[in-house]
This record gives C-alpha cells, structure tokens and sequence, in this order.
C-alpha cells in the first residue's frame, strides 16, 4: 500500500480458484496492456516457489493464490502468451525466469519499465520504489517486503503490499511510455528487451558456467574439470531442487577441479564436502563426472577466455580514466544510464583492443557513446572544461 491523494484505486480481489482466474484473465485479455509481478520463496530450492501473482488492468486489481488447492493456472498462461495484450513487468528478469519453469515458453509483448527507466534517464536499474516516488510522488509502505510469501492465510495487509507492485505500475507505464515515444527512444528499449525475449537468457549453456567463477590458472586440464563439475552441479541442483551453492560453493568446485579426486575418500577430504554427501549418488556422479573430464583429449579441453588469467594483459589504468568520463559525459547529455551504454569489462576490452566487437559500437549505443570513444581513442577527440561541464573537443 502507499499513502498518496490521489484518486482510488479499486481494491485488490484475492483469487483462489480455477473459475474465479479464468474470468479475470477473460477480462483483462480484453486490455491494450496488463502489469504483473510475483512473489516467491527460493532460499531453500533450485527452482523458485511461486506463491502469488499480482495482475492490474485499467479498472481491476487481483492477486493470484497459486498455491490455493487445486487451482489450474492454464488461463493465466494463455494471457501470458495473448501478444494482443502488452505484459508490463518491472525488472523482469526473476519474473520470466519463473513464468519460463512454469509454461515453457516467455510471455508475449514484455515491456519492462526498469530497462524503459534507464533509456530514459533515470538511473542504473532503478528499484521500483525510487521509480514510483521520482514519477509519482509516492512512498511505497515497505513493511512487507520480508513476508514469507508461502504461508497462509494471507492478511489484508500483505495482499495491499502486493497489489501495490502492479497498482502504480500502470501510472509509470503510462508515463515513461509517453516520455520515450516524445524523444523517438522506444526502439532503444526494443533493443534491450530482445534479450528478456530469448528463451536462453534463463537457460545459459551448463558448459559455459565454470567461466563465471573467474578461474586465474592456465591449466587446461583442471579447466577441463572444472567446466565438467560446474555443469554437473548445475544439472545436479535441478534434480534435488537445491540451490547450487549449497549443493557444493564454488570454492569447493575450485578445489575439486585442482585436486581431482577418484574415490570417495579423497572427495570426502575436500573442503565443503561432507563424507555422507561423498558416499551418496550425488558424489558418486560427482566422481564420474570427473573421471569422464580426466579422459577428454588435450585438443577439446578449454582454455581461459581471453584477457582472463594471471598474465592476461591489462588496460592503461589512465585510459580507462578517460573512457569512464567520456561515458559519464556522453550519457549526461542523452540522459540515459551509463550502465545501459557499456559495462567496465566493454571498456576493459576496448582498451586493449581497437577490434574489440561490443555492444556500444552497435546501434544507438554507437551514436551516443561508441563512435566517440574511437575517436578519443585514436587521439581525434579531446576534452575539457567550460562552465562546470565537461566539454567535448574535435580536432
């Protein structure tokens, strides 16, 4: 719920049966655009628990029980997958996850109003709250964002928290609509949100996981099993339904890799592994994983991606300098969040190389800071200070 004098909006519905959800989804398919979000646990499991979903069109609010008994959530799918009917997400990426588990497929026609913020210069993922109150004018009551979702029965209070995420999500939906489409910046969005869009975000490759945890050795062999060990845990949590860090830390994965253990006794002395985790069927498929990595040829085993390891070159600590502030400058003149634009590791890269193939030398990106930073880079751009303000300078 939020304090603001504005007129009222209608009151949130809790649905708890098949029939109730079928007629609201029939309703709000008859919509230009519906908000959604959810409420889930996952502490304890791989896959989150979805316990509610909030849905708001121009003249209903309702939350979804969809742990209610014997509710069938196949209407919901359906409005999910209506591209007549715009889904209206704030920072989706959690939400998508879930819906993906959940039907196999993502929602058609996403818009994602933290990705639609940052295009339009409000800040580098902006939260929810912040983004209701600089647009609105609004505090969100915060008392319940620590409930535990899964009990029941829900209070009215908790059904009011969680109706607000969709209640003043239309109001900023409508507003940074407007404001994007007055600036020509919704193909900028568009852009963005093909990454929500593809199925693979949600599902990254199992052997390309081991890459994340930032391994230093130029080993090839115990690079070999870590990415070996990393998929079978990521593959390994999913069947026990656990998160992967408590299945076994990284730290752990790490150790494995370098030490390669071949009985149990030995997997049993690693770090983090329990002895009846050790004797189990999780560590002996842990064990075979890694004898099956041990007897990969020399040729297919990986290697570090480049710029990684120990002597991986590094960037001009000055050049950097200069390309953070050329950025800073460029998306202060466009508004728009220098997150968006390039990440450290894309200025890294294009430090060290002219050729370096990232997302600011493409599309808009390209016009509002890539082109620049070649040309700073090759000694045609410099830069000064008028009135407070950095200025670009041409030669």
């Amino acid at each position: 719920m939020a304090r603001v004098s504005r007129p009222e909006f209608p009151a949130p519905v809790l649905v708890t049966t098949t029939a109730a959800l079928e007629a609201v989804t029939a309703r709000l398919r008859q919509e230009p655009f519906v908000t959604i979000d959810t409420e889930f646990v996952r502490e304890r499991t791989y896959w989150p628990e979805l316990c509610l979903v909030q849905l708001a069109g121009e003249n209903e609010v309702v939350v979804i029980d969809t742990i209610a008994p014997g509710i069938d959530l196949s209407s919901l799918g359906a409005l999910l997958d209506d591209a007549a009917v715009v889904k209206v997400f704030h920072a989706a990426r959690q939400d998508l996850e879930i819906f993906l588990h959940l039907f196999d497929r993502l929602p058609a026609a996403l818009f994602d109003t933290q990705v639609a913020a940052m295009v339009a210069g409000y800040g580098d993922q902006v939260g929810y709250d912040n983004l209701v109150s600089s647009l609105l004018g609004v505090q969100i009551d915060k008392s319940h964002r620590f409930s535990d979702w899964s009990a029941r029965p829900l209070s009215p209070a908790q059904i009011g928290y969680a109706a607000a995420d969709v209640t003043y999500l239309r109001l900023v939906y409508a507003k940074l609509l407007a404001q994007l489409e007055r600036e020509g910046r919704l193909d900028w969005v568009a852009a963005e949100l093909d990454i929500l869009n593809n199925p693979a975000t949600f599902r990254p490759d199992p052997l390309t996981l081991w890459e994340k945890m930032r391994p230093r050795t130029n080993n090839r062999r115990m690079l070999g099993i870590l990415r070996a060990v990393a998929a079978w845990r990521e593959g390994e949590a999913q069947r026990v339904n656990v998160p992967r860090q408590r299945l076994l830390k990284d730290e752990s994965l790490m150790e494995i890799a370098a030490t390669a253990p071949d009985t149990v006794d030995a997997l049993a002395r690693v770090r983090g592994v329990s002895r009846g985790f050790a004797e189990g069927r999780s560590g002996q498929s842990l064990l075979e994983a890694v004898t099956e990595a041990q007897a990969i040829p020399e040729a297919d085993l990986p290697r570090l991606p480049k710029g990684r390891g120990k002597d991986a070159p590094r960037p001009s600590a000055a050049l950097i300098a200069l390309l953070k502030v050329l950025l800073a400058t460029c998306c202060e003149a466009h508004r728009v969040a220098p997150k968006l634009v390039a990440s450290s590791e894309d200025l890294d890269r294009f430090a060290l190389d002219d050729a370096a193939d990232i997302p600011a030398f493409h599309g808009w990106r390209n016009t509002v800071f890539g082109k620049l930073a070649r040309e700073l880079k090759a000694g045609g751009l410099t830069m000064g200070v008028e009135d407070g303000k950095v200025k670009l300078i041409h030669e």
